[in-house]
C-alpha cells in the first residue's frame, strides 16, 4: 500500500497540512517542524506528488463551511445556523471569506470540496460535524489541506485541530439531572446517525445510570430521524409499556418535539407524566409546550472558536494542533418535574 501524506503527518506528530506546506517549501514552517517531516518521509519513503499547492498559503482568504449532507433539515437546525454566526463574526473581524458547502450525500459534498480544491478558491475548511468514515476528512488529509472539525476527531486525532463539547459529560450530567428529580425510569431518544457526539451523549446516559445503580435497558432507548415514522413505531411501542419511562434524555431539540408530538398523541402530559431534557437550547426549545430544560452547547462559540483557530494555524503553521472544549450548561425550563 502506497505511503499517504496522513501516514507522515502521524509519524511526525504533525498536521497532514504542515507536511504538505514543508513539501512545498513554505518559509512559515520552523527548521525544526522541516527537518521531523522530512525525517518521516524519508522513513517511510514518501514520494512528493508531481503538484501539490495547498502549502503555498500563507495567509488564509477564504473558509469553506461543510454542513452534513440533508435536503432540508440541515437548515432547519438552528445548530448549525449559530455557528455559522459564530464563525462570519470573526471571519468579518479577520477579513476573511466564507462560504457554506453542502449536498444531498457525501459523494457531492466531496465533489464540491474537490472543485474547490482544484480552482484554488479555498484555503482551508470548518466541517460542523464529525462522523466515523468520512470521505470527506479523508480527501481532506490526504491532500493536506487545512482544516477544524467541530467535534471529536475519528482518527489522527492528535494531528486534528477539534472545537468540541464534553458530549459524555454532558451526557451523563443530563440523565444525572433527571436523578436528582427522583427519576429512576430514566430513557434515551437519539439521532440515528453515525454523528460521534450523538454516541458519547448516549453513553454519558449510560454512565449515569451505572453510576447510580439503574439497569440499562435497552428498550429504554430509541434512534431515530426526527421524521422517521420507524422511530415513532418504537417510540409508541415504549410509552405504551407499563413500566415506560418517566423521563428522557434527548440528544437534540428537534428530536424533542417529536418526543413531544408522540406523548400528545396518546395523552400523556409533559411534565407530569414524562418529563424531558433535550439538547442544543435552541430556539426550539423556546417554542415548545412547555418549554424545554435543555443542555446550551453554546454553538455559537463553537463556530468563533472554529474560526479563531483555522485563521490562527493558516497563518503560523508551526503552532501546536489545538483541541478546545466548549464548556456547556443545563438551563432549567418548565419540561421537567420532581418526582412525588
Amino acid at each position: 500500500m502506497a505511503v499517504t501524506i496522513k501516514d507522515v503527518a502521524k509519524l511526525a506528530g504533525v498536521s497532514p497540512s504542515t507536511v504538505s506546506r514543508v513539501c512545498n517549501n513554505n518559509p512559515a514552517i520552523s527548521q525544526e517542524t522541516r527537518e521531523r517531516v522530512q525525517k518521516a518521509m524519508e522513513e517511510l519513503g514518501y514520494e512528493l506528488p508531481a503538484s501539490n499547492d495547498a502549502g503555498n498559503v500563507q495567509a488564509i482568504k477564504t473558509i469553506g463551511i461543510i454542513l452534513p449532507p440533508s435536503d432540508r433539515e440541515a437548515y432547519e437546525n438552528t445548530f448549525y445556523l449559530k455557528a455559522i454566526r459564530g464563525i462570519s463574526q470573526v471571519c468579518n473581524q479577520r477579513r476573511v471569506a466564507s462560504t457554506v458547502v453542502t449536498g444531498k450525500d457525501y459523494d457531492e459534498i466531496l465533489q464540491s470540496i474537490q472543485t474547490l480544491h482544484r480552482s484554488g478558491s479555498v484555503d482551508g475548511f470548518i466541517i460542523l460535524y464529525s462522523r466515523t468514515d468520512d470521505i470527506v476528512v479523508d480527501y481532506l488529509c490526504e491532500h493536506g489541506l487545512l482544516y477544524v472539525i467541530v467535534g471529536k476527531a475519528n482518527e489522527l486525532s492528535g494531528q486534528t485541530i477539534c472545537i468540541d463539547n464534553d458530549n459524555l459529560l454532558a451526557g451523563r450530567e443530563a440523565a444525572d439531572y433527571l436523578y436528582s428529580l427522583g427519576h429512576r425510569r430514566i430513557g434515551y431518544l437519539g439521532s440515528k446517525n453515525d454523528f460521534l457526539y450523538a454516541s458519547d451523549r448516549r453513553s454519558g446516559y449510560q454512565l449515569s445510570c451505572l453510576l447510580h445503580q439503574l439497569p440499562i435497558r435497552e428498550d429504554y432507548c430509541v434512534e431515530m430521524n426526527s421524521v422517521s415514522p420507524d422511530g415513532a413505531d418504537a417510540l409508541l411501542s415504549l410509552l405504551r409499556q407499563e413500566d415506560r419511562p418517566t423521563a428522557f434524555v434527548v440528544s437534540d431539540d428537534i428530536l424533542a418535539l417529536a418526543l413531544e408530538r408522540v406523548c400528545h398523541q396518546i395523552q400523556l402530559s409533559i411534565p407530569e407524566d414524562v418529563s424531558i431534557i433535550a439538547f442544543n437550547n435552541s430556539l426550539y426549545a423556546q417554542l415548545a409546550s412547555p418549554q424545554l430544560t435543555a443542555v446550551d452547547i453554546n454553538s455559537y462559540r463553537l463556530g468563533q472558536e472554529s474560526a479563531h483557530q483555522i485563521i490562527n494555524h493558516a497563518e503560523n503553521p508551526n503552532l501546536l494542533t489545538t483541541k478546545i472544549i466548549v464548556p456547556h450548561r443545563i438551563v432549567e425550563r418548565d419540561s421537567c418535574r420532581r418526582m412525588d
